[in-house]
């Protein structure tokens, strides 16, 4: 089983920080955000990670190396200055990722929520596809319970477990995606969010609501208030 994180982003409102130090490594405890998922999908036994990258993406590499310290190995997907967004970010990828279900890991966000499921996901979906179902599904995805900066949410769940285009939870950038789901698409700056509703009318994409502690990094403030939670003696 292989995992992508989304590691491009630019980071602009954890500015100044991100002006020398790419989002996902921005530290959060003293430690890197991105290698908190790192350490997580070792220990589920993932042996392979492919990470994007863009601004300062020199660093990110610098930084994490070849992944031997956690017993996996990391490959890079570098993309040109500015990135490809999310979707054409993966798309890029495709060719590291090939063609079996992958987990998706947003590089910016801590979470407390086990990457398990995911896992499980992942094998099911596979046999899905090999079983060749017509209607197998292109995805799952784990939500949460809406922070009050996204407090009209992203997605909604139906009582079959579908994920439906609106509703009142927030994606928490924790995935399996199927690469079928981006089946004859170039490389392009494309975003992920219509490719997913546009599945989610097909009834392909199922989901959950997870608890536990889980946060966006995506400002200054949010990368304190988490830190008050995680290491509140620090």
């Amino acid at each position: 089983m292989k995992a992508m994180i989304l590691a491009a982003g630019r980071g602009n409102r954890l500015r100044p920080i991100t002006d020398t130090t790419p989002k996902p490594l921005v530290p959060l405890c003293g430690k890197p955000l991105i290698e908190y998922h790192i350490e997580k999908l070792a220990q589920l036994g993932v042996k392979e990670v492919v990470i994007n990258h863009a601004w300062l993406g020199e660093k990110i590499e610098q930084t994490l190396g070849d992944g031997s310290r956690w017993g996996l190995k990391i490959i890079y997907s570098a993309e040109p200055e500015g990135g490809l967004e999310t979707a054409g970010g993966i798309i890029n990828a495709l060719p590291l990722l090939e063609e079996a279900p992958f987990l998706l890991i947003n590089g910016d966000v801590y979470c407390e929520q086990s990457f398990t499921v995911l896992l499980n996901q992942a094998k099911q979906i596979q046999s899905e596809w090999q079983t060749d179902d017509p209607q197998a599904r292109l995805g799952h995805l784990l939500l949460v319970p809406s922070p009050e900066h996204n407090q009209k949410g992203d997605f909604g769940l139906s009582a079959t477990q579908q994920v439906i285009a609106e509703g009142e939870y927030t994606f928490a950038g924790l995935s399996v995606l199927s690469p079928a789901l981006f089946k004859g698409m170039q490389v392009d700056f494309i975003r992920l969010a219509p490719i997913l509703r546009q599945a989610m009318q097909e009834g392909r994409i199922s989901g959950e609501l997870e608890q536990g502690l889980w946060s966006d990094i995506g400002t200054i403030e949010r990368l304190q208030a988490t830190e008050l939670l995680v290491c509140p003696k620090q």
